[in-house]
């Protein structure tokens, strides 16, 4: 759990400093793909599922 979360505070670091730089490359695609799936995989996947669930209620619950 310590290697995966470090892992994946790791990729965080590198997918924000690639966004910041403004042009996405191959290998920065790779990078956030890779962040993705050590996401998915880690103790938060449930609470980013949840939060985005919960998200997408209040959003669809707008009427125009």
């Amino acid at each position: 759990m310590v290697i995966s979360l470090s892992v994946v505070v790791l990729l965080l670091v590198l997918a924000w400093i690639f966004m910041r730089g403004g042009g996405l490359k191959l290998s920065h695609a790779l990078v956030c793909v890779m962040l993705g799936f050590y996401l998915a995989s880690s103790s938060l996947a449930a609470t980013i599922h949840n939060g985005f669930s919960a998200t997408a209620e209040v959003v669809g619950g707008f009427k125009p």
